[in-house]
């Protein structure tokens, strides 16, 4: 793949990335916009609803009482004056009439003429409005005479319907004249009420559209107000977390989100203040540790000077030691060397903790600089070497021989011979762009305890409570951890299958290939071999 092709991928890459963390951000935006289009929508449909059915009511009763008012006069006025037994031009007649009034229905008249016969008289002709178009239930509700009561004076009563037909809506009323006479039904088409109510839907529809959009605006802008306090202060927290502790939110108001603002100022102001503190007993300590290892450092040159020189007389031939005190005089030979390391172990970690250091880079071959640390401790019968030359690593050569001390060391004093040390190439993804050297040192011993192993590298530690002096100070394992992190690399410890302790190195080959904020971790130039 070319490296336009790459630079493409992670483009598109990032900008999916970009598009789910908006996604993320706005979650809670859109569930806010999501809830107030859903309450408006509500309402609006409920307030359009009942707006709809009131208006219908409305509008379709006061049609339908002003239909049935003029049909009744007209049954009243011109039915009435009709015979008892009319023939059928008189009722074609009289219909036709009553089709004329102001409300403009059809009209049905039905009677029996002077000879017995059924006769049918319409406004619409032959093929308008006939009995057919009248429901069953409403003739017989018309034809059937009711009980006369106190309250029920009349026989007969005017009746009315609503039907539908090819999605036309009719209003059909009848009723018969009192006193005997003709039957009169009507038909009254409320085409024009539908779509009068249509429009009103349609009107209500949009408004309910316009409500709907106008909450989800408004729930947007009410978001915004709401969520701006809340990005600022995952702004600032993230700012806080990423160590700047005098980030401080600007307070306005006097809702929660300002009491929330406040509270967050008051934590942050807490915070730094705390942190200053410790930082400034962490300053204090590491000055108290620098200070003291120099100041013993020259006694320490003294009595060193001296113990050399009762370890020559010690070693003499002339047996200038007197045998009853030899004992004594090797006891203060041995624990001003371990002092001696121990001031030394110390000003390397004040380095560490302090930032001064800085490294001396070179380019080595592994194998020659692991033979050099054996062989400089006489090392060579009790350490097998599995390194190829050639393999090599821009690192700082000291700082590895401190390592490579620290460790061999160690696997000689706590492990068991022989101790193998073994050197390969990996080039796996994320060991930076030149790959990286392992080195591993592997003892025959009883291997780590597994309550030990998440400990191995912290400062002062003692396998065993009931041996807290040593020959080492606690520091040598913890010194080459922190050399090897300065290089940019890990150290590992590990218990093998096949038994002994394995302490894995990972080094990057060119430390100076690293970006340059790691660069600039503060890697001393100097330092102390340690204890192993």
């Amino acid at each position: 793949m070319t490296q336009e092709h790459q630079e493409e991928g992670r483009g598109w890459s990032a900008a999916r990335k970009g598009v789910w963390s908006r996604l993320r951000f706005t979650s809670l935006r859109l569930r806010l916009v999501v809830v107030f289009g859903l309450v408006a929508l509500t309402a609006a449909v409920s307030a359009s609803g009942i707006a709809y059915w009131l208006n219908r009511e409305s509008v379709l009763t006061r049609t339908q009482d002003a239909v049935l008012r003029d049909f009744e006069q007209e049954m009243r006025n011109r039915a009435g004056s009709l015979p008892e037994r009319p023939t059928q031009d008189e009722l074609q007649r009289t219909a036709g009439q009553m089709a004329t009034s102001s409300q403009r229905f059809t009209v049905l008249l039905v009677a029996e003429n002077p000879d017995g016969r059924t006769v049918y008289g319409s406004s619409g002709g032959l093929n308008g409005f006939s009995l057919r178009d009248v429901p069953v239930s409403l003739r017989e509700a018309v034809t059937e005479r009711q009980k006369i009561t106190s309250n029920n004076t009349y026989p007969h009563h005017l009746y009315w319907q609503r039907i539908v037909d090819g999605d036309t809506p009719y209003l059909v009323a009848g009723t018969r004249v009192i006193g005997g006479g003709p039957t009169g039904y009507m038909l009254k088409s409320l085409e024009p009420e539908a779509k009068d109510l249509n429009s009103l839907a349609w009107s209500l529809g949009i408004a309910t559209g316009l409500a709907l959009i106008g909450s989800a605006l408004l729930a947007h802008a009410a978001a915004t107000t709401v969520l701006k306090p809340v990005q600022r202060l995952g702004v600032a927290a993230r700012r806080l977390g990423e160590g700047k502790l005098d980030t401080r939110l600007r307070v306005s108001g006097t809702d929660e989100l300002a009491d929330l603002s406040r509270t967050f100022n008051k934590a942050a102001e807490a915070l730094e203040k705390r942190v200053a503190d410790m930082a400034g007993r962490d300053e204090a300590s590491r000055r108290f540790v620098a200070d003291m290892s120099h100041e013993l450092r020259t006694p320490l040159t003294a009595i060193t000077a001296v113990t050399e020189v009762l370890e020559e007389e010690l070693d003499s031939e002339a047996g200038g030691i007197d045998p009853m005190i030899e004992p004594a005089v090797r006891l203060v030979v041995s624990e001003t060397r371990r002092l001696n390391d121990l001031v030394e172990n110390l000003m390397e970690v004040t380095r560490f903790d302090a930032g001064t250091a800085r490294l001396v880079l070179d380019d080595v071959d592994m194998s020659d600089q692991i033979t050099a640390c054996i062989d400089a401790r006489a090392w060579l019968d009790a350490v097998d070497l599995d390194a190829e030359r050639g393999i090599h690593a821009r690192i700082d050569p000291r700082r590895l021989d401190v390592i490579l001390a620290n460790l061999i060391g160690n696997a000689l004093k706590h492990g068991g011979s022989p101790v193998r040390v073994s050197v390969r190439e990996d080039g796996a993804e994320g060991a930076g762009d030149g790959g990286a050297v392992v080195i591993e040192v592997r003892d025959h011993g009883p291997g780590i305890p597994e309550e030990v192993l998440p400990h191995v590298f912290d400062r002062f530690y003692k396998a065993s409570a009931s041996r807290p002096r040593s020959e080492g100070s606690g520091l040598g394992l913890s010194i080459a951890l922190e050399n090897a992190h300065i290089h940019g690399g890990e150290i590992t410890a590990a218990n093998s299958p096949e038994g002994g302790a394995v302490f894995t190195l990972r080094l990057p080959r060119d430390v100076s290939a690293r970006s340059a904020s790691e660069k600039d971790a503060g890697i001393g130039d100097e330092g102390a071999e340690g204890d192993a």
